[in-house]
């Protein structure tokens, strides 16, 4: 194809207001086109346009604030701008890590909608060069019991939307996850109001790859052909970028044909066909053919290379019959690669691919003239310069509102009579707070996610070293002594209570819970899932949120290497919390130092080790207003997250490794959602090992506070008896830090006592049947489960 022999003849429309709304190209955009273009574009011209810049492809409402986090460390080998980071993880390794949300197309085909979130992920992943590892999911859906809707007339439809919102979404996860042959090691599943009508399906992968055999997305070498590879195209998927960039109105159902359709057996095979082709050395570049397909892949590559890629659209192979240009350049049909080959040895790539039964075809060539250059039956259909299609794409400041407290502070007076104060020798022989535990144990934010778990195979590829319900996944690197600890974490709550502090949050838990087994955490990468970012309040949000994110990972050491932001998560002018989601990589160098989360045996002393200081009385009360016992029991929210010292939450993690590395704990376990009292019993459920635990009374606050209260930088360890003068030695070394010996493990008991009155004490088998069976339970709409 020479580009003097093209015809100029672009398609040319009518370009209407209406035919602009359709594309979601307001009129200053429009105009911006015409500027670099030097005319009007044509149709696929617009529609190239409306995909790049929509809000999902260039970012154009959140990358001014998105410059404010850190990307750069010693171990940080790619940071942000390819299809996922990636860190050195040592012994020639390097690991390659990114989140992604499929929430609108899972709201409106829930099953195809999380499959190809899956599918998508995972091909960011293989497209480095790395071979996927493990994934994790973190899931919002709305309420799936009735109580938690209030009166609201039409709860029990929204609840059976939600209930099948839940069931598609799972299924489509476990669907791709399981064909394609990935563990899923779980990660986390929370319920709200506020997710009904925009359900979050953010999606988390991490590969391996040889640290001199990383491949990137850029396209180079004049005259080198660019070849098409896997699925062929179809209609599924058209303008999946532009809806993931809108508002959900009435009938958002109706969009089910923007929803693409998963292939996970095709995607295996093209798996195994790209690493095999890029260990030919023929491959100069590939990119994934996600969001926006064919165009993003090929302006991308060009612009990252500074150059151009000329394609004939002819050649590409198609499933559908008289399909246009506009179509054949928006499909976001699965399963699809594009790369650049090196000139002369194309028939290698080629063979390869052949041999695993996928169409691969060469279907234009890397130009000089940094344009995206587009032919359809011989025709000129798009001549567009990449630049004004990627870094020139629009860049909005918009107005940052004044964010304001949503809650008041203190508690309602109704609610301080409900919770119980207690002093000096008055008696507590009436108080007992196991049905408390029990509501929070069933709660759906709490109770077992194994429903969800078991429809994943955790342990294929048999690296996996701890699998779903712990801290943290932990995956083995097979012929090495290493390791690598993952976890996923955001508490939507908190961060509508306070975006900075409830996003810092985030970061500090997730790398806690990575702390927990033992691991250094030493990068990120994040999911901000945000409502409509033309309204100034939510970009207050969003703006705070990431000012916490930014400085949770420059104390803690995880800078941020990738990750996506999920805007417009809005049904008919409802939006979501805020709900940053943060995903951290820990590296253990002795893989056989991994540490459980659950008590191991009886006769173990059980230990806290928690922040030395403590808030004044009143910021306590007002951190119980975040509380999930807030939330479940007294069904009320006030006040603010916990607070959060993040050089404490450094040495915490610090200390645990050092724990850790030197055998001396059993089990280490986060303080998070439902307190020490929560903590401590989910410690206990896997093996049946109870704990008889005394707490020290907080001065002047409720008993509730003492047992459900929430706080930061806090963990549960178990641990020989021998060991604890030890561990004390050591936790003294880390300022900020206090160790307090709680009590110890016995068989099939829950004891938990303040200041040496017992408040809780039930048989362990009973506590983890009402956890375990909570959530079916709601799935069948049956009432609780006692014990």
């Amino acid at each position: 194809m020479k580009p003097e022999s093209l015809s100029v003849d672009l398609e040319s429309v009518p370009i209407t207001p209406e035919l602009l709304a359709q594309h979601s190209i307001t009129p200053d955009e429009y105009q911006r086109i015409v500027a670099a273009l030097g005319r009007d574009p044509g149709l696929t011209e617009l529609g190239i346009y409306s995909v790049m810049w929509s809000e999902h492809c260039s970012y154009k409402s959140s990358r001014v604030h998105l410059k404010r986090l850190p990307t750069r460390s010693d171990r940080v080998v790619q940071g942000p701008g390819e299809n996922a980071g990636i860190i050195d993880v040592g012994d020639g390794w390097a690991c390659a890590f990114k989140i992604e949300s499929h929430n609108h197309p899972s709201f409106i085909e829930p099953f195809q909608g999380a499959a190809t979130g899956v599918g998508g992920i995972l091909r960011d992943i293989f497209t480095m060069g790395a071979r996927p590892l493990a994934v994790m999911d973190s899931l919002r859906f709305g309420p799936i019991c009735e109580e938690e809707l209030g009166e609201d007339s039409s709860a029990s439809a929204v609840v059976h939307k939600n209930h099948s919102l839940l069931e598609g979404v799972v299924s489509g996860i476990a669907g791709y996850g399981n064909c394609f042959g990935v563990p899923n090691l779980g990660g986390e599943t929370r319920f709200a109001a506020c997710y009904s009508g925009n359900p979050l399906v953010n999606a988390f992968a991490l590969g391996l790859v040889r640290r001199n055999e990383i491949f990137y997305a850029k396209a180079a070498g004049i005259g080198n052909p660019v070849i098409y590879v896997g699925a062929k195209t179809g209609r599924d998927g058209i303008h999946g970028a532009t809806m993931a960039s809108e508002e959900f109105k009435e009938g958002a159902e109706q969009k089910r044909p923007n929803v693409q359709v998963g292939d996970p057996f095709m995607e295996k095979l093209l798996l195994e066909a790209c690493i095999e082709a890029m260990r030919t050395g023929a491959v100069v570049g590939i990119q994934d053919m996600g969001a926006a397909g064919l165009t993003c892949s090929t302006c991308e590559m060009g612009a990252r290379g500074g150059v151009g890629l000329e394609v004939e659209l002819d050649h590409v192979p198609q499933r559908e019959s008289g399909m246009s240009a506009y179509e054949i350049m928006l499909s976001e049909s699965q399963e699809r690669m594009l790369l650049v080959a090196d000139k002369n040895r194309e028939d290698e790539v080629i063979r390869v691919f052949e041999k695993w039964g996928l169409d691969a075809v060469i279907v234009g060539e890397v130009i000089a003239e940094p344009r995206l250059r587009i032919l359809h039956h011989g025709e000129l259909v798009a001549d567009i310069p990449n630049q004004s299609l990627t870094d020139d794409a629009p860049l909005y400041h918009r107005p940052v509102g004044e964010w304001k407290a949503p809650a008041r502070l203190s508690p309602p007076p109704e609610v301080l009579e409900e919770l119980t104060f207690f002093e000096g020798t008055q008696s507590t022989a009436a108080l007992n707070y196991a049905d408390e535990l029990r509501a929070l144990l069933a709660s759906s934010n709490i109770c077992s996610k194994s429903w969800i778990h078991e429809q994943y195979d955790s342990m294929v590829q048999t690296n996996t070293v701890q699998g779903p319900g712990g801290e943290a996944g932990v995956m083995r690197i097979k012929g090495t002594d290493r390791g690598l600890s993952m976890a996923l974490d955001g508490n939507e709550r908190w961060c509508y209570l306070n975006p900075r502090l409830g996003a810092s949050h985030a970061v500090a838990e997730a790398a806690r819970k990575v702390a927990c087994t033992g691991a250094t955490p030493v990068a990120a990468t994040n999911c901000l899932n945000f409502g409509n970012p033309e309204k100034p309040e939510i970009m207050a949000q969003l703006s705070l949120a990431i000012d916490g994110i930014s400085a949770a990972c420059v104390a803690l050491g995880t800078p941020i290497t990738g990750g996506n932001v999920s805007l417009y998560n809005e049904t008919r002018g409802q939006g979501i919390y805020p709900t940053p989601v943060i995903g951290i990589v820990g590296i253990l160098d002795q893989i056989g130092n991994a540490v459980g989360s659950d008590f191991q045996r009886a006769g173990d002393a059980v230990l806290l080790i928690a922040p030395a200081l403590v808030p004044p009385l009143e910021e306590r009360m007002q951190e119980f207003g975040s509380s999930e016992y807030a939330r479940k029991v007294l069904s009320t929210m006030w006040g603010t997250p916990p607070c959060l010292d993040l050089a404490v939450e450094a040495n915490l993690h610090r200390c645990l490794a050092e724990l850790a590395k030197h055998g001396l704990i059993h089990s280490a376990r986060d303080i998070s959602d439902g307190g020490i009292a929560v903590a401590l019993a989910e410690g206990s459920f896997c093996h049946g090992v109870g704990v008889r635990a005394n707490l020290s009374k907080a001065p002047d606050l409720p008993a509730e506070w003492d047992l459900f209260g929430e706080t930061a930088s806090q963990c549960i360890l178990s641990c020989p008896k021998a060991s604890v003068a030890q561990i004390e030695k050591l936790v003294a070394n880390y300022p900020g830090l206090m160790v307090a010996t709680l009590g110890g493990t016995v068989t099939d008991l829950f004891e938990l006592a303040v200041d040496s009155r017992v408040l809780i004490r039930e048989r362990v088998s009973g506590l983890r049947n009402v956890w375990s069976s909570a959530l079916p339970a709601l799935l069948r709409n049956d009432p609780p489960v006692g014990n």
